[in-house]
């Protein structure tokens, strides 16, 4: 009974521990396909642009623009998974043990500086930043380069997806702020449920809301950092005023996207390697905290 009961907790455990990505997936998915049904059948043109060479050309641009945004989220998402930040695979020497080295009892081995023990992935990470919940996978020194990236073009997927949703906006609200209006905008779900609104009235409320609040939260993330690589500092580092790993914006965003930092970030397959090796770091300050 002992280890059924374990068995399902780990299921559970296991199928809530990917809840946040396959959400993130639908999500992605469902503001693609809608911004493509808004450029494809009501896009806002005169009536007379409807079958013109214009219109054609008009859509096919948004749509080359949209799925070249949604194609950099899904590649760079995947290879973000894919590339373990963890020192598992790197040669930390066993000599090598100098200042800001500590001991991880947890991986019962010395630890380079910038690394610490995410225990969620259990193990080690190389210049940790953060654990990111919404992929399941530590941000360090080997996938940084792909997490900036996707949040670049999130940020500018739900800006552009926003834009193309001030049309529903102006739908919804073009008979004046009624109440009905407000609850339509505010909680789209209650308004299905209780029977005020059909199903497609509700769609579309609903993605253009998810687009609002989720430029608002990518905004956040993404400008927040962006501070931290203007600063060559993590998350983990930001409150500290000392700043010993600073190397200046250019070299900053040399040790961020590797040799080839100007055009990689257009594309997550164009070749960027890394300078460093994630162990040892270039130091411009002071280790020792501030009196």
């Amino acid at each position: 009974m002992t280890s059924f009961a374990a068995t399902v907790f780990r299921k559970v455990e296991s199928t809530c521990y990917h809840l946040p990505v396959i959400f993130n997936t639908f999500l992605v998915f469902s503001i693609t396909g809608e911004v493509s049904y808004l450029v494809l059948v009501e896009a806002p043109l005169q009536a007379d642009q409807k079958r013109t060479e214009w219109s054609s050309r008009w859509k096919s641009m948004h749509l080359l623009a949209q799925y070249f945004m949604l194609c950099n989220i899904c590649w760079n998402a995947v290879l973000f998974v894919r590339t373990s930040p963890s020192i598992k695979g790197a040669f930390l020497g066993g000599d090598g043990v100098g200042h800001g080295w500590r001991y991880c009892y947890a991986c019962e081995t010395h630890t380079p500086p910038r690394c610490s023990h995410c225990y969620d992935c259990k193990v080690c990470v190389l210049r940790r930043d953060h654990h990111c919940v919404f992929f399941g996978q530590c941000v360090g020194f080997r996938n940084y380069r792909y997490f900036l990236s996707c949040l670049l073009f999130m940020w500018s997927g739900l800006l552009y997806a926003t834009l193309m949703n001030a049309e529903v906006f102006i739908v919804i609200l073009k008979e004046g702020v009624t109440v009905h209006s407000v609850l339509l905008l505010l909680i789209p779900w209650v308004m299905l449920i209780s029977g005020q609104v059909s199903a497609h009235a509700f769609a579309f409320a609903f993605i253009a809301d998810t687009c609002v609040v989720g430029f608002l939260l990518v905004s956040a993330f993404f400008f927040f950092h962006l501070f931290l690589l203007f600063r060559g500092q993590t998350t983990r580092e930001w409150y500290s005023s000392r700043r010993p790993y600073n190397l200046g914006l250019l070299e900053n965003l040399r040790h961020t996207f590797g040799s080839c930092w100007y055009l990689c970030w257009l594309c997550p397959l164009i070749p960027s390697p890394l300078p460093g090796d994630g162990i040892h770091f270039q130091v411009t300050g002071s280790l020792e905290p501030t009196r």
